[in-house]
């Protein structure tokens, strides 16, 4: 791969699982790495541990005045974004019957919400950069529906469409808008499940196992790099093979 150096990539969520890792291959492939996070002393540890220049801001990516906040007290050093990997997301699973007004909320306002604010914010910056860019976002092969996740579910479709809507919007002015759709990953959240279900979801998967987070930031990676210069507006699914089909 070309590589990253000399970009400046913002990350959101970049104290969780897939987030801390996005941030350390975008360091390891030359990138200067903003590490945003709503736990800022987590994303002050882990922009301490990557390779590269790194540092951490606070952010709320379902609050507007969150990301005009963080752009605002960008250091010059790192102003000149030109990648955005929104990676921030939750779960608040519960039955289609059982779930609260709360649980649909939170989950839409962060992972949907959030990820049409940091495309907006990145659109207005690339713009006064008078440059293009790159922004992935995160979906899941929960677009395709997952039992007690309809919140997450639908979210996760939703940045499905916006991505495809941003990559139209985006194209006359050089960014680049694709998205990521992982199936289970072993992140801190899920290997908390019980293990007979884990074991059964890792039966379900063709490569007999499950991702990590290693791998969905690799994914990341290309398509933020000029190597995906020709690819916009698509979802890749990395999920091991879970949504071939019956097998």
């Amino acid at each position: 791969m070309r590589g990253l150096s000399g970009k400046t990539a913002l990350v959101t969520g970049g104290a969780g699982g897939i987030g801390r890792a996005v941030a350390a291959r975008l360091a390891d492939e030359g990138g200067r790495v903003i590490v945003a996070d709503r736990d800022p002393e987590t994303a002050r540890q882990v922009a301490a541990g990557l390779s590269g220049p790194a540092i951490a801001m606070a952010l709320d990516v379902a609050e507007r005045a969150s990301w005009e906040a963080l752009t605002e007290n960008l250091p010059p050093d790192f102003r000149d974004i030109s990648i955005l990997a929104n990676i921030a997301g939750i779960t608040r699973d519960r039955s289609l019957l059982r779930m609260q007004d709360e649980d649909w909320e939170a989950v839409i306002n962060v992972n949907l919400r959030g990820t049409w604010l940091g495309c907006q914010t990145a659109f207005r910056l690339f713009a006064q950069q008078d440059r293009g860019g790159a922004i992935i976002n995160i979906a899941s092969t929960a677009i395709f529906g997952t039992f007690g996740q309809a919140n997450y579910s639908s979210a996760k479709a939703g940045i499905t469409g916006l991505t495809r809507t941003a990559a139209i919007e985006g194209a006359k002015r050089g960014i680049r808008v694709n998205a990521v759709a992982p199936g289970v990953i072993a992140t801190p959240m899920v290997m908390a499940v019980p293990e007979e279900i884990r074991a059964k979801w890792t039966g379900q998967i063709l490569a007999g196992r499950f991702g990590d987070p290693a791998e969905i930031a690799a994914v990341v990676a290309f398509l933020a790099s000029d190597d995906a210069s020709y690819v916009t507006g698509q979802t890749l699914i990395a999920d091991g093979g879970a949504t071939t089909g019956d097998f």
